[in-house]
């Protein structure tokens, strides 16, 4: 059964940096498509980032050039670095994974739909 464990989140202050990190046993995790999602009270979960299994990267456009997706093969660790974090990026932070081969896999990468295992979601909250 595969499993997500997140780290825990934090509060920092407005162009604070934090990095959340996903570790994911029960699965093969060389061969799964990654990424991170959000959600704040009321809306729609929605996708931040996601890396596929050659190391493609996917980004919000609001957050591009201040958040980096990474994977770690080796620990079978996913992380997110945040940098210049603003207010609206506070949310509850999700990760996900799954190893189905998706065809055009880039254009669903950051849909909720595209993923079927979970992480038990990060509280990031930014103060101004």
């Amino acid at each position: 059964r595969v499993q997500l464990m997140q780290s825990e989140g934090d509060s920092v202050q407005a162009g604070g940096a934090l990095r959340l990190s996903c570790v994911v046993s029960g699965g093969t995790f060389s061969r799964a498509a990654l990424g991170w999602f959000r959600q704040t009270p009321g809306k729609e979960r929605e996708g931040v980032a996601a890396i596929g299994v050659d190391g493609t990267t996917n980004y919000k456009d609001s957050v591009k050039g201040r958040f980096t997706i990474t994977r770690d093969n080796t620990n079978n660790t996913l992380y997110l670095q945040m940098n210049g974090l603003k207010p609206e990026d506070t949310a509850m932070y999700y990760c996900a994974a799954d190893e189905r081969e998706i065809y055009n896999d880039y254009a669903w990468s950051l849909q909720k739909s595209r993923y079927i295992f979970w992480g038990q979601g990060t509280q990031v909250t930014v103060s101004s």
